[in-house]
């Protein structure tokens, strides 16, 4: 990391700025440094992503801190945008917990958010998923905040308490990790912004909606989402669905027409891949 920057501080900084924060999931790093010439202000990487793209698994809880953070290196290598990642319920116990953070940390990552869920966890947007008693993920929350060197880095709590306990159990367990040290909060699968007010209102500390498609939570406007007092709005997977899908497009009619002529619109050119990449640049160093 380069001496003096914190990208902890640059994520609490874009928090500042834009308001709701657009948090952008990028699955690699090409598509980190697209988001940044797009003109998102911080990435995301998510741990379904890592899971199901680098290893074609479920989110289920399947990898390990060491296949995370290899993703976690290659995203910022390519971009100093800051970079909130998902680590689950922090790869072990609190031993494990401090390391990941201090891992993250030397990775490059802004920050990351840490779930209530018992270690075989769920994807947040299934059924049956089961928790850990308050005072568990207190002693996790805990261990991370302790665990920080840079203390600009980003401790995120996510609860998945409101599908399991209720509303006003989900908000409790909020304020208790937020008195625990955690710096934001990300209540996972609600249903009405109303909700979101709730924890924004009660809590004092930034709130994240997760806007993933095809689950429990609607699909908001980002101004309901302003106007509910939410500070983070999190697209995880958004490029990922899309990117699966134009492929298997792309597979379907190379394999029914044996080209891929019909096609050719909908591909990104390589003009446009050598401008995102900085392409001639890199020949002209060569060439002198």
């Amino acid at each position: 990391m380069k001496t003096g920057y914190s990208p902890g501080k640059l994520l609490r900084t874009a928090v500042e700025v834009e308001r709701p924060l657009q948090v952008i999931g990028v699955p690699n790093a090409y598509t980190a440094v697209m988001a940044e010439k797009t003109g998102f202000l911080a990435l995301y990487l998510s741990g379904a992503g890592v899971a199901n793209s680098a290893f074609a698994l479920p989110d289920l809880g399947m990898t390990t801190l060491v296949e995370v953070l290899e993703e976690v290196r290659r995203i910022t290598g390519a971009s100093l945008l800051p970079l909130l990642v998902d680590c689950d319920t922090g790869f072990g116990g609190r031993l494990m917990i401090g390391r990941t953070v201090r891992e993250m940390i030397r990775a490059g990552a802004a920050g990351m958010h840490l779930e209530d869920q018992i270690p075989d966890k769920r994807c947040g947007h299934r059924p049956g998923k089961s928790l850990v008693p308050v005072g568990d993920m207190v002693n996790r929350i805990k261990a991370a905040v302790d665990a920080r060197s840079d203390p600009d880095f980003v401790i995120m709590a996510r609860t998945d308490a409101f599908a399991v306990e209720g509303m006003d159990a989900a908000v409790e367990r909020a304020c208790r990790y937020r008195d625990a040290g955690a710096d934001m909060i990300f209540p996972e699968a609600l249903i009405t912004p109303a909700q979101y007010r709730a924890f924004a209102d009660k809590l004092g500390v930034p709130v994240l909606a997760n806007q993933t498609e095809f689950g429990v939570t609607p699909l908001f406007a980002l101004r309901e989402l302003a106007e509910a007092g939410v500070s983070l709005v999190l697209f995880p997977l958004s490029a990922f669905r899309a990117m699966n899908a134009a492929a298997l497009r792309v597979f379907r009619s190379i394999r029914m027409e044996g080209s891929q002529t019909g096609i050719l619109d909908s591909m990104q050119t390589r003009s446009e891949l050598y401008d995102f990449l900085g392409y001639l640049e890199y020949e002209r160093k060569l060439d002198t």
